[in-house]
């Protein structure tokens, strides 16, 4: 009968501290470290995306990966990080197709990403649906577009 008791409270506490580390995913952090040219920001921010088990894991590791395989030194290691980042990325999509915001992550790392990679077929379909999705995303979704629409080339500010 104790080891029942025990076992449920084991179980109890982990899933409690499941669900904190979900409701503890910083986006705001994990968008500065997405425009940060800094190796070490994108690094420190996958190793907590890593640790915690949060909805959507796939897409932001995946869009993180494909960032970080612009710091790789070597043109080998910068290609499998980025097929790796991109599988994660693009079965996120395929499996909710109708997120903006992993719409939006493609179009981030697809915008930036070198011409010889061909990760660019998806930039206008995923702008569109960004801008139509736009009303409908979080205040703090709408806010990284915003941001991220000084930079882009293809995301304006008056778009929305």
């Amino acid at each position: 009968m104790l080891s029942i008791v025990l076992l449920l409270c084991l179980i109890g506490s982990v899933l409690k501290t499941s669900a904190q580390e979900k409701a503890a995913f910083d986006k705001s952090a994990f968008y500065k470290s997405m425009a940060s040219d800094k190796k070490a920001d994108v690094e420190a921010e996958l190793n907590r995306l890593q640790r915690g088990g949060i909805a959507g894991l796939d897409a932001y590791v995946g869009a993180l990966t494909m960032k970080k395989a612009g710091f790789a030194g070597i043109p080998a290691k910068k290609l499998n990080l980025f097929k790796s980042g991109h599988r994660k990325l693009e079965s996120a999509i395929k499996n909710e197709r109708e997120n903006a915001e992993y719409r939006l992550l493609r179009l981030m790392v697809q915008e930036n990403a070198p011409t010889v990679l061909g990760y660019k077929n998806d930039i206008k379909a995923d702008s569109e649906y960004i801008r139509k999705s736009f009303k409908n995303l979080p205040e703090d979704i709408q806010q990284v577009i915003v941001d991220y629409s000084k930079k882009s080339k293809i995301l304006k500010a008056g778009d929305f």
